[in-house]
């Protein structure tokens, strides 16, 4: 049986918030500035990553405090509170109402370094669609798309790929595009990879009301899967800007693996697991309330740094190119 110790789940961050919110005695009243103090006091009590992003949240207060004391509707006083809590630069801080809900992307204004059409036009002809995994062989080396951390990989779905590229000089895995999900499917994947428990990452959880209130730090560990087949030869994983939260905690599982290659850009980062709380009006907000630490101890809020760095321009986009998957094939091939 595999198990994977350490690991924190957000069912029981949420838990954890609602409880606390049951305990709040008297009910606040249901006033502009009394959503906006309860907004701003949760985030500063609980979101663990003010230090890395370099924010004085004091400062924040006192510019949008006023603004969300002037909203005349909810509309208005939307607007103030999401354009605060985009002040943090975080994808995982969001606002959610039963007319809108806020949201920061990390990855506007990045390179794309992918196109789905030049892919399906060009290198995957008749791929198969095996679960949520498409998967093709091409130029004599295995390909697997994976689109979203959101979609459940079965184990014999993983087995029917593995089996597919048994013998080949290794599997490329594709997670570009992938905004995340639950981090439970990559680690399907690697307990594919590995072959003896692995250390794959580190965290660390917002403890209290200080600035330094932090649990200590709490390493995650993964067992191989010894049950069913797998992956053989060279692994490169492919990444984007667009690849968050899930995505970037596969990519940072990477970084304890040898055997495997990250490569095209960093990731998008996100590595706060998310939280959340209700504010008197029936608006919910999430905020980040962890820190995430690969092994060699980055904090990858900003992104997974990759092994080999390659670009895929417009021009390339344009003439059906893609060459980071091109790279990547030559990498399996060649070894370097």
């Amino acid at each position: 049986m595999k198990k994977l110790t350490g690991i924190l789940t957000l069912a029981i961050l949420l838990l954890c918030g609602s409880c606390e919110q049951l305990l709040l005695d008297p009910q606040p009243d249901n006033t502009n500035a009394e959503n906006f103090d309860i907004l701003w006091e949760v985030m500063n009590e609980r979101y663990s990553l003010f230090d890395y992003k370099k924010i004085d949240w004091d400062s924040v207060r006192n510019v949008y405090r006023p603004l969300a004391l002037q909203a005349q509707n909810d509309t208005e006083l939307y607007d103030v509170f999401a354009a605060m809590l985009n002040t943090l630069r975080d994808g995982h801080v969001n606002l959610r109402t039963p007319f809108d809900i806020s949201r920061y992307l990390p990855y506007l204004g990045e390179p794309a370094n992918y196109s789905f059409d030049v892919l399906e036009q060009n290198y995957l002809e008749d791929y198969r669609i095996t679960g949520y995994l498409l998967n093709q062989e091409i130029d004599g080396v295995g390909y697997i798309h994976y689109r979203s951390f959101a979609t459940p990989i079965l184990d014999s779905e993983l087995d029917i790929v593995v089996d597919r590229f048994k013998g080949l000089p290794g599997v490329v895995i594709d997670i570009r595009n992938n905004e995340g999900g639950d981090p439970a499917n990559g680690l399907k994947i690697i307990s594919r990879i590995i072959s003896e428990r692995t250390k794959l990452y580190s965290y660390q959880l917002k403890t209290g009301p200080g600035p330094g209130d932090f649990s200590e730090e709490k390493e995650v560990f993964l067992d191989p899967d010894t049950e069913n087949p797998k992956f053989s030869g060279r692994i490169v994983v492919l990444t984007n800007r667009t690849v968050y939260s899930a995505g970037s905690y596969f990519a940072a599982y990477t970084k304890a693996l040898p055997e495997v290659v990250l490569m095209g850009d960093d990731t998008g980062g996100g590595c706060g697991v998310p939280a959340g709380y209700d504010l008197p009006n029936g608006w919910y907000f999430n905020y980040s309330s962890t820190i995430g630490y690969t092994v060699d101890g980055l904090n990858f809020e900003g992104g997974v740094p990759v092994d080999i760095r390659v670009e895929m321009t417009p021009e390339d986009i344009a003439g059906g190119r893609d060459p980071i998957l091109e790279r990547a094939i030559e990498y399996m091939k060649t070894g370097r």
